[in-house]
């Protein structure tokens, strides 16, 4: 038995074909590729815009970082030159020190040369005190010998005689 083929519109073949045209032809017809297109076309744009903000974001981020690099260098010198100055203040503090040490030393040194000066001085006028009164008592003595060899001096007596009657 030989198979025929059957017919245009038997064929299914033809109302597949049919069925898929009349859905292109609803799908133009309610503008789904339109719509579709317009879609596409938004997601591109939020997309662009999201990468367009990603790349403000990075220059901010970039300019950012170059402030802070040079805000850092800043301060690091800075520090340096608080450093060069800490020395240069602590020598100099320290060359202050030295100075006024000297100086102290020699004050010292002359308030104690001055209280030997005054000790010697002192030494010296205690001595002289001392042979003075050496030689008062010896003098006295010398005098007390000779007025007992002496017993009486008229002209003492006549004195005496004139003092007494003078007080009266």
């Amino acid at each position: 038995m030989e198979h025929a083929e059957p017919s245009f519109w038997a064929n299914p073949e033809t109302w597949v074909r049919i069925g898929l045209g009349c859905f292109f032809l609803l799908l133009i017809v309610m503008k789904v590729p339109q719509k579709l297109w317009a879609s596409l076309a938004d997601t591109g744009n939020a997309v662009r815009a999201e990468l367009d903000e990603a790349v403000r974001i990075r220059q901010e981020a970039q300019a950012l970082l170059n402030q802070i690099k040079a805000e850092r260098l800043e301060a690091e010198q800075k520090a340096k030159e608080l450093i060069a100055f800490a020395e240069e203040e602590a020598q100099r503090l320290t060359a202050e020190a030295k100075t006024k040490l000297d100086e102290s030393i020699k004050r010292r040194q002359a308030q104690a040369e001055a209280k030997i000066a005054q000790a010697e001085a002192k030494a010296a006028s205690e001595v002289k005190a001392a042979a003075a009164d050496l030689a008062t008592q010896i003098a006295e003595n010398i005098l007390i010998s000779r007025a007992d060899g002496l017993k009486s001096d008229p002209l003492v007596d006549q004195a005496i005689t004139q003092v007494a009657t003078r007080l009266s």
